[in-house]
């Protein structure tokens, strides 16, 4: 097979990877903080690739041009689902937590389901089979573009979190919950207002999937399951692992699916999710606990 075969997709998965890592922002993003984990993670995102295809059928609306519209929206759905529901069980055992979150999977599916129907939808752009060439690399405008956006909307998280008065206050409450509260922060705020954060990214990366995937109602659970992959890969609570992991299992789906089938490709994310537990269990970029 020709090299430059290899070239070509691992370009094409590290264009999906880049969207993966910011689904897993969202994920990492709620963990590092409110330590919270979301098992409604991917149902989430398929919410907000529901929106999108509903935007672009009825409006005309181009899912990268929906991207801020449809994370708005999951933005205010994260900050009360939040505020009126996950804050009353955060101070439980975790397993009411996972409990209370499988239990909102579920109904969101059940949502999907009465008002969507149990199709497979997707959007079909005008430039859905251009590409670019770049001397023997041909690069898909549908994942150059999508890539491109997801990478905008990674880098534009870090340096809401690095540079912001809230991205730091923010940082503050999952560094220290006692402290926050003693220097007069409004900690239930910070906390919906992560929550809310993590479900906006699931909503612009649910936006940008569309583009790529059909979407149903069942698409939620192993969107969930990679989540957890990418960000034990990366490191749980690190934004930067996240990335990472999606990046390199994006790249690594693509190149198993033509060095050996496509059907191992997810075989292959998890026989690397074993060697980083065995090897390297706090992830890639993750600290070591003392």
């Amino acid at each position: 097979m020709p090299t430059e075969i290899y070239f070509n997709v691992a370009i094409s998965g590290l264009l999906t990877g880049l969207i993966y890592g910011l689904s897993a922002l969202g994920l990492s993003v709620i963990f590092g903080v409110i330590r919270i984990v979301n098992f409604a993670h991917g149902e989430i995102m398929v919410l907000g690739m529901f929106f999108t295809v509903v935007a672009f059928r009825h409006l005309g609306i181009d899912p990268l041009v929906a991207v801020p519209f449809v994370a708005a929206i999951l933005f205010g759905f994260g900050y009360l689902l939040q505020d009126w529901v996950v804050r009353r069980v955060a101070h439980l055992h975790d397993y009411f937590q996972f409990l209370l979150m499988a239990a909102v999977a579920v109904m969101l599916i059940a949502v999907c389901l009465m008002v969507f129907g149990p199709q497979a939808q997707g959007v079909n752009v005008p430039y859905a089979l251009d590409s670019f060439s770049i001397g023997p690399l041909i690069i898909d405008k549908v994942r150059l573009y999508a890539g491109i956006v997801a990478l905008l909307g990674s880098g534009a998280m870090f340096a809401f979190f690095k540079y912001t008065d809230t991205g730091k206050a923010i940082r503050a409450c999952g560094d220290n919950y006692t402290g926050a509260l003693v220097v007069g922060l409004n900690v239930r705020h910070y906390y919906a207002l992560t929550f809310a954060i993590g479900c906006a990214c699931l909503g612009a990366a649910g936006a940008i999937m569309v583009l790529i995937v059909d979407v149903h109602p069942y698409l939620g659970p192993p969107y969930t399951l990679l989540g957890f992959i990418i960000v034990i890969l990366g490191g749980m609570g690190s934004l930067p692992g996240a990335l990472l992991g999606g990046i390199l299992i994006g790249m690594s789906e693509a190149l198993a699916g033509i060095l050996l089938q496509p059907s191992l490709k997810s075989a292959f994310s998890f026989a690397i999710l074993i060697l980083v537990l065995l090897f390297r269990p706090q992830g890639l970029l993750g600290k070591v606990q003392r």
